[in-house]
């Protein structure tokens, strides 16, 4: 679990308030977790409760994910 030290802080990033930075984030993201994964080669179970983290803060809300954001205000998208 000693690789997890090195992903868990890659979910507490926070993402850039303005849209036009957003593009830039998410490249930064995938280039460090691509070069994380060749690099460290983290175990299955470490690589496992990473991506159930990553998924799960996904799958929560509309702009919580790390890799994408809704193009919707909070008032819209607490409608559905």
């Amino acid at each position: 679990m000693y690789c997890l030290q090195w992903l868990i802080p890659v979910l507490l990033i926070p993402k850039p308030l303005n849209p036009a930075l957003l593009q830039t984030h998410v490249m930064f993201m995938v280039l460090y977790l691509t070069g994380f994964f060749l690099e460290r080669k983290p175990c299955t179970i470490c690589s496992i409760v990473f991506l159930v983290a990553v998924f799960l803060i996904c799958y929560s809300g509309y702009g919580n994910c790390i890799f994408f954001s809704s193009n919707c205000d909070s008032v819209q998208c607490d409608n559905g």
